[in-house]
Formats: structure tokens, sequence, C-alpha cells
């Protein structure tokens, strides 16, 4: 894609209440209950929700936590989400089973770090990180303007500001780009769960203020109201996990870059920091960022790998996109001199030991606000000057 000038170029969000966004959410949220009593557990926890049915299965090692905590703080979820629906509600309908048991001890060894050898990753793999001059958030436009859309319809639906409209909604943006900059948006599709008292025009009567406030005007010149796609279907009353199943870490790419930039595959949400896929990921962004933050370049994808039971990265892949092989020798050089990327110096750079997973499960992981309690920490700049040549 590097090469092409001009192009079209889509990317899709989905709700809080998307049946795996559901999933990833509550994973999100064992994960927190963890580490909030011990910030050294280990999880690894996946959720299936289905109509009335939430399964929690995976490997924990940590505090002893009681099953019917975990289940009401499930339970929590489902109705912070919006869900009170006849086949999926908060209450004791749902019928929530948890199957978490403890960890692997032939994990826990290649992972753990003892005498002089240091903490390993808890798997192999590859992951990439992301960041461009096309936001202020330093995220490709699509994606960013995807996950606004559905952020600000869910905060009206709970406030009750927009009503009729229930959890589950997907967007997707599409974006001509000139020159390989986003120039305009060519088509936006909204897809919204809603109630029984209102037709496909009134949905989208409701729907379309949420795309005007979400993306700026200069991308919406000769924005063509043909290429406004609401509920393309004709009717979307039954959603969330009674329409569908859900499963943690289906949503990858809604959780990245959108497709803008290559994923390595592994999944985020139910994982505590010691797993790469999640850690990596979130300092090979933090890095990127910086790297785009200083101005040296207008894009930058970073690619790390690992593997299980080894503390250092196995390689180090820069692309700045220019061609320019001596800034990009300068850039490794730099990651390489300024950041420890083993987990636990990722751990330790990001302050990933906290409970702070819960909200990265919904409208992306990537572009969000640094927080003073630590979340989204990897999306920090403080660290411009190091590739500011």
């Amino acid at each position: 894609m590097s090469n092409l000038k001009n192009y079209l170029f889509t990317s899709e969000s989905v709700s809080e209440g998307h049946p795996d966004k559901v999933s990833d959410r509550i994973s999100d949220m064992v994960v927190d209950t963890y580490i909030s009593r011990d910030p050294y557990s280990r999880v690894a926890c996946e959720t299936l929700t289905t109509t009335n049915k939430v399964v929690l299965a995976g490997e924990v090692r940590g505090p002893e936590i009681k099953k019917d905590e975990l289940i009401e703080k499930v339970r929590g979820c489902i109705k912070d989400i919006g869900y009170d629906q006849e086949g999926f509600t908060w209450r004791e309908a749902t019928k929530i089973e948890s199957h978490l048991h403890s960890q692997s001890i032939d994990i826990a060894m290649g992972v753990d770090s003892s005498g002089n050898k240091d903490e390993g990753a808890g798997d192999q793999g590859i992951m990439f990180g992301y960041a461009c001059s096309e936001t202020e958030e330093l995220m490709p436009a699509p994606i960013h303007y995807s996950h606004k859309i559905l952020r600000l319809m869910a905060e009206d639906r709970k406030s009750g500001k927009l009503k009729n409209i229930e959890p589950d909604s997907k967007s997707q943006v599409t974006f001509e780009y000139v020159e390989g900059k986003p120039s305009k948006v060519k088509s936006v599709v909204i897809s919204s769960q809603h109630s029984t008292d209102i037709n496909q025009s009134q949905v989208k009567d409701l729907l379309r203020p949420y795309l005007l406030k979400s993306i700026p005007e200069n991308f919406l010149k000769d924005f063509n109201e043909d290429e406004f796609y609401v509920n393309p279907t004709g009717n979307f009353v039954i959603g969330g996990p009674d329409g569908d199943c859900g499963l943690t870490g289906r949503k990858i790419i809604v959780d990245t870059y959108g497709g803008a930039a290559p994923h390595g595959g592994g999944a985020f949400s139910g994982k505590d920091p010691t797993k790469v896929d999640r850690s990596a990921a979130y300092a090979a962004r933090y890095i990127a960022k910086n790297v785009v933050g200083s101005k040296i370049a207008e894009k930058c994808l970073i690619q790390l790998a690992y593997a299980i039971g080894v503390s250092k990265p196995l390689s180090i892949y820069v692309d700045l996109f220019d061609d320019d092989q001596d800034k990009n020798i300068f850039v490794v050089n730099k990651i390489k001199e300024n950041f420890n990327l083993s987990p636990r110096g990722i751990r330790e750079m990001l302050q990933l030991n906290k409970p702070i997973y819960e909200k990265t499960a919904a409208y992306g992981h990537f572009g969000r606000t640094a927080e003073t309690n630590g979340s989204f920490s990897w999306e920090k700049t403080d660290k411009k000057s190091i590739f500011s040549k």
C-alpha cells in the first residue's frame, strides 16, 4: 500500500455492545480483578457470550478469587454496557459459568525469572506498532473516526440522550487518499441495533448527527448523502450475544490500526502484561508514536519478534516509508540504546502491572488519551527528543 498515492481505504469499528467486544470487556475485567489484588498475577481468560449465557475459561495464577465474585462482576459489565433484553441481560436469566483454572507449570517455568535468568516472553510471536501523522492522535484517519462515531453514540445512549438505540453497533468509514494523505470521506456505514418503536428512516435521522459530530468538516466536503448507509439489511432489532455468538480476541484489526498496518495475529484482551502479544504491541506503538511525534517521519512501522522463555526480542524492524537508509539505522540504534524491550522492561517502562485493561476493550487500544492512573501509558510522547536529529 505504501507505493500507492491515490486510493480509497476503509476501516471498521464495533461498539462495546458487539458480542465479541462484550467478551473482550469481560476477559479484561478478569485481568483487572486479579492484578488489583496482586500486580504480578498471571491471567489468560477467554470469554464466550451467546443467548443468555456467558462462559469464562482459561488459566490464572494469583490470589484466590471466588467464582461468585467474578460472576457478579460479569453481571456488572453487562449492565454497564446496557444489556437488559430478553435474549441477553445482566439479570439472573443469563447463566454465567467460570472454568478458570491454574496456569500450566511448563508455561510458568519458561516465563518466570530465576537465578541469573531474566523473565522470558510468555509466548513466541511477532508484534507490530504503527503511528502516522493523519490525525492529532497519530492514528490512521479511517479507524480513528470509525471509533469516534460509536464512542459518541454510546455516551449519549448511556446518558439517555440517544433513545431507541441499543448497545450493538458497527461503523465503517472510507477515505479517499490523494498523494498518500486523507483528503475526504467517500462513504460511511453505521449499523445499529434499535428498538421496535422506530423505523429505518428514524434510525438514520438519529445517527446522522454522530457522523457530523465525529468527522471534521474539511473531510466532509462534497459528501454525498447517498453514500451514508444505515442498517443496510433493513432491520436490526435482535442483536448482541442473542443475535450472534461473541468470543474474546476476534476483533484484532478493530483493536489496532483498522488494517492500515500489519498485525502479528495475537489478541490483547484477557491477557496479563507478561504476554508479549499485548505488552510488546503496546511498546511498539509507544516507540512508533514517539518517532512520528519527533517529526523525523510522517509514518513509522515497528515489528518486534519474541521466543517463549527468551527475554530480549529476536529482531527489531523499522520502516519509515521514506527510503532513507541512514535515518532508519539511526532510529533502530536509538531504540536499542533507549528502550528495554524485555517483558519486564516493557512492563516497568509503561507501568503495566496495574488494573488498567477493562477500558481498553472497546474503541481501540491506540489513539486514546494517556491517563493519570496509568491507563494508555503507551500513548504518551515523552520520548520524542530521543529521535529528534
